[in-house]
């Protein structure tokens, strides 16, 4: 009777020490505390989400539905987190750079000066990146909390309402975008939009990538392959010119594997590379029949052997060199965020579309469906 008691004496107390233990933290990809990125923003609640399929594993919050982590596998099978990112939200919300892995629109890239015209009617748009409204205005996608609709281990579906007059468009846009982990190591990222009323859409994801690691250093070394004859040539506010132009015996011939710095040095004599303070351009790419899903790019990391492939039904893709990135901003690793050590592959139509007759049409009207799909495959080079 005695030992009976005093086991449950002792259960009893196990019991009690265990509810008085704080909880463990949920932590997301190895080292992303999920509590950081619980919170409220314009009354909707926040969260950081796992998802993990072949050999990739990836953190996503509905924090403008960022992609905050990706980890990919080297040729030795080490494990890097190629997408830059930071630890909490309240570390997003400060940040300097402010549109880290995150959804873009309703427009992707400039309108110039803020201004467009549809149906006889002008637009007026907020001024982000002076003199130009850049990435949907700073009220855009990248800076909105997303509904969760649905999600499971190896996908989640975002929503978001943008409302009549939100960031100065025309139009209620609903719209959904569901990203993907497939088994054969890509992240496919899905988008679709309705509207009751025309207006112009542009969707993309802009992820920073380093595939040597977060924070681990140049890209300059990175081996880039375009399938583009033609880039989209620039004024000094990065607005088109109106056409674009052939790649040919430039610095923007990435048509043949090459590395990322191999022209940098022509920046001085190069008006364009002046312009993009570097890379910073859209790319016509190399298309048999509109919407089709085809090959964009392919980057390659030459010590670990990782390797990147896009493809997209988009037709273009917008090359960034990270050319803004000054220190000012530490990751989730502890690391700055420096000059040229990152870079990002926007899918996208081209810049200022609403601006250029010369251009595909970015408008979407009631009864249409807006639907476009975008792949990064991971792997290792041969």
């Amino acid at each position: 009777m005695k030992l009976r008691n005093l086991f449950v004496a002792l259960l009893f107390a196990t019991l009690a020490f265990s509810c008085n233990q704080k909880p463990a933290e949920q932590l997301i990809c190895g080292t992303l505390n999920a509590n950081e990125f619980k919170t409220t923003i314009n009354g909707k609640e926040t969260g950081l989400y796992e998802l993990k399929n072949g050999e990739l594993t990836m953190a996503v919050t509905n924090y403008g539905g960022r992609i905050v982590s990706l980890l990919v596998p080297g040729k030795n099978g080490e494990m890097a987190d190629v997408v830059l990112g930071f630890p909490s939200i309240d570390a997003y919300l400060n940040a300097k750079e402010v549109f880290h892995g995150a959804l873009i629109g309703r427009v992707g890239n400039r309108i110039a000066k803020g201004k467009f015209s549809l149906n006889n009617i002008e637009y007026s748009l907020p001024i982000n990146n002076d003199p130009n409204h850049l990435h949907g205005g700073p009220g855009g996608f990248h800076n909105v909390v997303w509904d969760v609709k649905s999600m499971n281990d190896t996908s989640i579906i975002l929503c978001y309402l943008s409302k009549d007059g939100e960031m100065g468009y025309p139009g209620n846009l609903n719209v959904e975008v569901n990203y993907q982990l497939t088994p054969e190591n890509e992240v496919q990222i899905d988008y679709k939009a309705t509207t009751d009323e025309s207006t112009p859409v542009n969707l993309t994801n802009h992820a920073f990538f380093n595939l040597k690691g977060e924070g681990n250093g140049t890209v300059n070394d990175h081996l880039l392959t375009i399938n583009a004859d033609k880039f989209t040539a620039v004024d000094a506010t990065l607005i088109p010119l109106g056409e674009n132009v052939s790649v040919e015996g430039t610095p923007f011939d990435f048509r043949n594997a090459k590395t990322i710095g191999a022209d940098l040095a022509l920046q001085s004599e190069n008006e364009q590379l002046q312009n993009g303070l570097g890379y910073d351009h859209n790319f016509a790419l190399n298309k048999t029949g509109d919407g089709e899903m085809s090959w964009a790019a392919t980057v390659v990391e030459p010590t670990s052997g990782r390797q990147i492939e896009v493809f997209t039904k988009e037709p273009g893709i917008q090359f960034y060199g990270g050319n803004f990135m000054d220190g000012a901003d530490t990751g989730k690793y502890g690391k700055t965020f420096d000059f040229r050590e990152s870079f990002a592959l926007e899918t996208q139509h081209f810049p200022d579309s609403p601006n250029q007759p010369a251009f595909s049409s970015i408008i979407l009207n009631p009864g249409e469906t807006y639907s476009t799909s975008s792949i990064y495959r991971f792997s290792i080079a041969d």
